[in-house]
């Protein structure tokens, strides 16, 4: 539920109305920021760990609710906007990013696995490939990588993709081949 002065609208508003009621509004932004963060969190975490993670998802949302004068108010979904602004904040923890992965390329551990239990079998044939997964996608170009991984840890669509990174879909469909690629010739020795 949503308050606005003395009126209340319980009627469930997307993300661009939500936005631009935060124009006049401001505090209406942290609604924003509570159906998006969580998800943002795991993606980020997943790339730089959790410590890291939490210093961009802060510098993501001061960014977009500094930006949100310019957000596209016919995009009714934020998420691929807070996407894209949060890989340019990634961008400027590479080194992180980087540190991270050849470190699970040497124990194997996701250091933000989604908590669930996993059976010991499936442990350990994951646990079998994490190591090189990890070092295949350390060797890739960033701009792949981020490619990769919003299709992947973030599950965005190629058109999504494309709004976030502020590039052609062509374009999000050649990193994404270019990666692909990489990636199984990287693990063409994993089953």
């Amino acid at each position: 539920m949503l308050r606005r002065g003395d009126e209340t609208e319980s009627h469930v508003v997307d993300d661009a109305q939500l936005i631009a009621r935060s124009r006049e509004v401001p505090e209406v932004f942290a609604e924003l920021y509570d159906r998006h963060a969580a998800r943002l969190f795991r993606y980020v975490a997943r790339r730089l760990g959790d410590q890291a993670a939490e210093d961009v998802i802060a510098e993501t949302f001061l960014a977009a609710f500094r930006r949100r004068d310019r957000y596209d108010l016919s995009r009714p979904d934020a998420r691929p906007w807070l996407y894209g602004i949060a890989v340019k904040v990634i961008g400027k923890h590479r080194r992180s990013e980087l540190r991270m992965l050849r470190a699970l390329a040497r124990i194997g551990a996701d250091a933000a696995g989604d908590g669930e239990a996993e059976r010991s079998d499936e442990r350990m044939a994951a646990a079998a490939i994490r190591c090189e997964l990890a070092a295949a996608l350390a060797q890739l170009r960033p701009e792949n990588r981020d490619v990769l991984l919003l299709v992947a840890w973030a599950e965005l669509s190629y058109e999504e993709i494309s709004q976030a990174l502020e590039i052609p879909i062509g374009t999000v469909r050649s990193r994404l081949a270019r990666a692909r690629r990489q990636i199984r010739e990287a693990l063409a020795d994993a089953d």
